[in-house]
């Protein structure tokens, strides 16, 4: 059995952040006589919020890694369905709960992340069986303030200055990271014991319902020239606000540089990927920006084939934001779509990243 600095070592030799919450809950079950732990967050879309478990770890070796970029929101448990978790959420302290007196199953809940610095809404739940020491409650209180801060520090590291989006950075590593077959492919068993993924299997190992959109600010840089600097940057953090309020929380939201932005997402169908991207026009167009009046915005996606990388990925996307620009402007264009009617054969050279 490893011990605790073995795994606390663990836990800062990551540089992905997907990762932390199953080495947080592998070191759980190794250190302590756990029954099961499981990791879940709060997930919202379409205006309401439901949980998503992403982690959970058997004592006895079963148990669920969850790709958040796949769920199915519409399936997920409504946070009044666990009245627990719910309360721990919004007391921000942990508690436990004793099925059977003091020396029965205990079910532990602890706040996933420190609420004071503003972060995603969480909760880990032990299930032990009986209930925890002091010694085992500071163990717990240790690998959890290290999982705390290097998802602090790495989710430094993948933020947009400006805006506090994922940056470019993170759109390379999730790319092959996260847009993976899933677990009964072979990613898994791989995670769950700590094997490295190499770039060139991920690359063969894509699904054909990942997306990548990009978007651009209409006449942004007339805006900028006319408005200042600084009113330009304003309208650049009110559109990540836009985006974040249309898209999942699940969804992928990216800032890659001036008024470029982009969406990773898995949806099963093109319809569902257009009609998200118009939402988000929609709410662009509807908006006033203080200073500037009303703005808008062309975006265009692609569907993620085996073969790509992110350069070709977003070469691709930025072609249907151009057609789109091209023609007016305020617009959504799939590349899919466009390429099967014949419309881009005079952009084929233009790549703008």
């Amino acid at each position: 059995m490893a011990t605790l600095i073995e795994h606390l070592t663990r836990l800062t030799d990551h540089r992905e952040r997907e990762l932390l919450e199953l080495t947080m809950a592998k070191a759980l079950i190794d250190l302590l006589p756990l029954q099961r732990v499981v990791i879940v967050v709060v997930a919202s879309a379409e205006g309401g919020s439901r949980w998503l478990q992403l982690v959970r770890l058997d004592a006895g070796g079963g148990g669920t890694v969850i790709d958040p970029l796949r769920v199915d929101f519409a399936a997920l448990p409504h946070l009044a369905d666990d009245q627990e978790r719910l309360r721990c959420i919004q007391s921000g302290s942990p508690f436990e709960v004793a099925l059977e007196g003091d020396a029965g199953p205990h079910f532990s809940y602890l706040p996933l992340f420190d609420g004071a610095r503003g972060d995603a809404q969480g909760v880990l739940e032990i299930h032990s069986p009986q209930a925890l020491g002091p010694d085992e409650r500071e163990t717990i209180n240790v690998v959890l303030h290290v999982f705390r801060n290097m998802y602090h520090l790495l989710a430094y590291s993948n933020r947009d200055g400006l805006t506090g989006l994922l940056n470019r950075k993170s759109l390379d590593d999730t790319f092959y990271s996260a847009v993976l077959d899933e677990m009964d492919e072979g990613a898994g068993p791989e995670l769950l014991a700590g094997k490295p993924v190499s770039g060139q299997e991920r690359r063969h190992r894509v699904p054909p319902n990942y997306w990548l959109g990009t978007i651009r600010v209409d006449h942004f840089d007339a805006i900028d020239e006319k408005s200042g600097h600084l009113v330009a940057e304003e309208v650049l953090l009110l559109l990540a606000r836009i985006l974040n309020n249309t898209f999942r929380t699940y969804d992928r939201i990216y800032r890659l540089g001036g008024d470029q932005f982009a969406v990773l997402m898995h949806c099963p169908e093109e319809a569902l990927v257009l009609a998200a991207f118009e939402r988000f026009r929609v709410n662009t167009e509807r908006f006033n920006f203080p200073q500037v009046g009303h703005a808008t915005a062309c975006a265009g996606f692609t569907r993620i084939t085996a073969d790509d990388s992110p350069v070709i990925a977003l070469e691709r996307a930025e072609r249907a934001v151009d057609y789109g620009r091209r023609n007016g402007g305020n617009q959504v264009h799939s590349f899919g779509a466009l390429s099967r009617q014949g419309l881009l054969a005079d952009t084929a050279n233009v790549v703008r990243l």
